[in-house]
Parts: C-alpha cells; sequence; structure tokens
C-alpha cells in the first residue's frame, strides 16, 4: 500500500515541514534545562499554538513535541516511566490541531512523531546494547502511535547503529517513517558518516524509509551541500532538507540564528534544485520563516542544481567546501567523497 507522506507528495509534487519546536517554546516561556516533552501534559495550549502558527503558515507536516522523549532523555528530567504517557500526549495535540487545520481550510495535513536520539552511545563506544535501542524507540514510537500520528518521523542523528535501532523499533508500529541525520562544518555526522554513505546506508534499512534527508547542522548553505551530497549518491530518494534559520550566534546570554525569512526563502529554492522534496526549517525556525518557504516554492519549478558558485554567491561558502576550487562541481565532489569515505 501507498504510505500518506508518499500519497501527498504524488498529489502535491512538493510537501513543506515545519519550524523550530523548541525555538517557539523557549518563546513562550521554556527554561533552558526545562523538558519540553512534559509541556504536553502542563501546557498543552502553548504546544498546540506553535503547531497553529506552523500549519497557518502553510506546512503540510507538523512534527510533535516529542524529540527528547525516549526513556533515556526523559530520565533527565526524572519521567522514564511517562515515556507512553508523554508520547501520546505530544501526539493528540499536534493531531488536534492538524485535524481542525484540515477542517477550516479544506486541506490535509500530517502528523509526524518527532524521534530524537537517546543521547546515549552505543557499543562498544558506550553501555547501550542494539537490543536496549530498540527497546527504548519501540516504547516512544508506540506512544506516539496510540496519539494518532500518521507517521514517525527519526531526526538528528549521527550513529549508524542508532538509526538501525530507531528504525527497527519504530517499524514496530506498522507505520511509515523517515529518517534524517545532522552533519557537521566537516560534512560529516559526529560519528562519521558522509551524506552520499548515509544515502548508501539507508538503502539497506529494513523497513526501507519513505524519505531521508538532513535537519540542524550549522547553516543552510551546509544543509544544501549534505542535500547535493544524498541526491547525486541515491537520485530516486525521496529527500529532506530541514536547515537551521542561519548560523547560531550567542547575544545576551541566548542563543540567536541570523537567518531571515528571505534567507529562508532563497535557501527553499536551492534544496528543491538540489533535489530536496520535503522542505522545512529547524533551529532558529519560526512560523514567519516557514511562511516564507512556503511562498518561495508555491508554484516554483525546480531549476539545474546549484554548483559550489552558485551555492556560494546565495548562501555562502559551506564549511566543508572551504579551501577548495570555487567552480568545483558538487556531484563530482561526491564522487570523492565516496571513494574514501568511512564504512560504518
Amino acid at each position: 500500500m501507498t504510505d500518506c507522506l508518499t500519497a501527498l507528495l504524488a498529489e502535491r509534487g512538493h510537501l513543506i515541514a515545519d519550524g523550530a519546536m523548541g525555538t517557539n517554546l523557549f518563546a513562550l516561556g521554556l527554561e533552558t534545562g526545562d523538558s519540553p516533552e512534559l509541556w504536553n501534559v502542563e501546557h498543552p495550549d502553548r504546544v498546540a499554538a506553535v503547531h497553529r502558527g506552523f500549519l497557518e503558515a502553510g506546512s503540510d507536516i507538523v512534527l510533535t513535541n516529542s524529540f527528547g522523549g525516549s526513556r533515556h532523555r526523559l530520565k533527565l528530567h526524572h519521567a522514564q516511566d511517562r515515556v507512553a504517557e508523554l508520547n501520546a500526549a505530544a501526539a493528540r495535540i499536534a493531531r488536534a490541531e492538524a485535524d481542525a487545520f484540515a477542517g477550516r481550510a479544506g486541506r490535509r495535513v500530517l502528523v509526524a512523531g518527532s524521534i530524537g536520539p537517546t543521547g546515549e552511545l552505543f557499543v562498544p563506544l558506550g553501555a547501550l546494547t542494539p537490543a536496549e535501542g530498540v527497546e527504548a524507540f519501540a516504547e516512544q514510537a508506540a506512544g506516539l502511535a496510540e496519539g494518532g500520528v500518521d507517521l514517525l518521523w527519526i531526526e538528528t542523528m549521527s550513529a549508524p547503529e542508532e538509526v538501525t535501532a530507531a528504525v527497527a523499533g519504530a517499524a514496530r508500529t506498522g507505520l511509515p517513517l523517515v529518517v534524517t541525520m545532522t552533519f557537521d562544518t566537516n560534512g560529516r555526522t559526529m560519528m562519521g558518516l558522509t551524506p552520499d554513505g548515509f544515502a548508501d546506508f539507508a538503502r539497506g534499512l529494513t523497513p526501507r524509509p519513505a524519505a531521508i534527508g538532513a535537519n540542524c547542522g550549522v547553516g543552510p548553505a551546509e544543509l544544501i551541500d549534505t542535500v547535493l551530497g544524498i541526491t547525486a549518491a541515491d537520485p530516486a530518494a525521496v529527500v529532506i532538507a530541514k536547515g537551521n534559520c542561519g548560523i547560531p550566534q550567542y547575544v545576551d546570554g541566548r542563543i540567536v540564528y541570523d537567518g531571515t525569512p528571505e534567507a529562508m526563502a532563497a535557501y527553499a529554492r536551492l534544496a528543491r534544485d538540489a533535489g530536496a522534496r520535503i522542505v522545512g526549517g529547524c533551529c532558529g525556525s519560526t512560523a514567519v520563516h516557514v511562511k516564507a518557504i512556503a511562498d518561495a516554492l508555491a508554484g516554483y519549478v525546480p531549476g539545474l542544481r546549484p554548483d559550489a558558485t552558485r551555492l556560494t554567491e546565495i548562501l555562502g561558502t559551506p564549511w566543508a567546501k572551504r579551501g577548495r576550487l570555487a567552480d568545483s562541481d558538487p556531484r563530482e565532489d561526491g564522487e570523492r567523497r565516496r571513494g574514501r569515505r568511512r564504512r560504518a
């Protein structure tokens, strides 16, 4: 059967994801060190307001407020026994807002259950075994499924071992799933996987994700560079681009992002040119930025794949490309990376 994500993509061509949950909850009073997931029961109205803002801005997909909803992350807040409760609550809040919006706008939107990393290292680097990882992710996924999500959104991953465990655990629900990893200034995940290596790795996952891609990382230029690597390695993949709103800066005791709506609109068009079919924002992205993305892509016909010169002119030079020839072809660069990538 065709999953809900694939079906909606077939109908619309591209989809708009949402922006940052954490950034917007901080603006509503969340304090550093607090658990966003506890707000699903303590302040559900504020969480709902974030979803509502993204939907009104044009999002086709909203992610639940459950990024840190595994037992390992919730243990930091003495809530490890509340996994099912908090994840189901997150899903119900997003589900209610999505259904209400669909009723008003006459346009279907999807609710994706956000599943972030456990924060633990897998053996042999750490103590978490693959079996324990699978069980933790399965527990979280079950709570999200109970709350009514349409699909599961495994995001911000760095280690192939953790992705494998997350996919296996999430698959128990029978829901479609997607996977995004995060890449640093060296063009690799923290555990050394390259974008093209990720594309190769994802082809071997069981079940195979409905979409793969990148989120977070450094800035929009790095995100587009990552998308180019993924799409060069697997042109047939449905690719997600969910980049940060500019570059983070520490200002007056807090982290702010320098991306403007205009810059995010330019990033969105480059993402489509690079082959992404699902585009949204990550850290720092508000409803204003998501609206700029949606407006920029309304009726937009993707053009030629960006080369290094065009990418640099519009978004700046990605860190992974600094020191290389400005006119190098990202596809050729991807071939070089594939020749020397580390095997997980």
